[in-house]
């Protein structure tokens, strides 16, 4: 079993999905003590924050924080809005499940209060891979955020850079369904669904089941995702 050190510790984003509780798991796995953050912004999906609760205790985070903001009040997105429909099939281009500046805005947030915890690596479960080609999952878009990080940041200035993790950037979801499957991750906890139910269900047609089902299969793993 890891030995987690006290003084490593990390700032993980977690949004309660497959994704972002397997990148718990591997930054545990390299003797991190894990701070996690979640982000109650407005989405449709709200559920998946009560799921970011139980794998934060699944997963013996030292805190667990959610942060409330308001991209529903600029809208945009599918996730933000209800007026605009969730795809229940693959679309062309960037999908209207795109939310705006969300990654920049949670890693600006997830970089603040690293600097206060004195943790300097910043793990984020973006994919490049099997994902939904949204623009800030990219590795250039993570190499100019730590870049600005180390800019932006007394710590940084002072010569004590961040690093933004992004551990699952290249994996397939069935690689990442794999790496969690061996780190212990219970993923019956975790909710993808763009429109799940109040209980955590999902729908089975939206693009986020799509590739978490695929990812599952492709990796030999019974999926333990509950739908409606």
């Amino acid at each position: 079993m890891t030995t987690i050190s006290a003084s490593k510790k990390a700032l993980v984003l977690l949004s309660g999905g497959l994704d972002s509780a397997t990148v718990v798991a591997m930054a545990r796995a390299e003797g991190y003590s894990c701070y996690t953050m979640s982000f109650d912004y407005g989405q449709r999906h709200r559920v998946e924050l009560d799921a970011a609760v139980r794998v934060a205790d699944q997963l013996g985070v030292v805190e667990h924080k959610v942060v409330g903001l308001n991209l529903n009040g600029i809208g945009g997105s599918a996730l933000t809005d209800t007026s605009i429909d969730v795809p229940e099939s693959p679309t062309e281009g960037i999908p209207v499940t795109y939310v705006p500046a969300r990654n920049t805005v949670f890693l600006a947030l997830a970089l603040g209060w690293a600097e206060v915890l004195g943790a300097r690596d910043i793990f984020i479960g973006v994919n490049a891979v099997d994902y939904s080609g949204y623009p800030d999952c990219r590795p250039e878009f993570i190499a100019a955020f730590e870049a600005m990080a180390n800019l932006a940041t007394k710590a940084g200035v002072e010569g004590q850079g961040f690093r933004i993790q992004a551990p699952l950037q290249h994996l397939s979801k069935a690689e990442i369904v794999q790496a969690g499957t061996r780190l212990g991750v219970d993923y019956g906890l975790t909710v993808s669904c763009y429109q799940a139910d109040e209980q955590g269900r999902a729908c089975g047609k939206c693009d986020s089941c799509r590739l978490r089902a695929e990812g599952f299969t492709s990796a030999g793993v019974a999926d333990p995702t509950r739908y409606f």
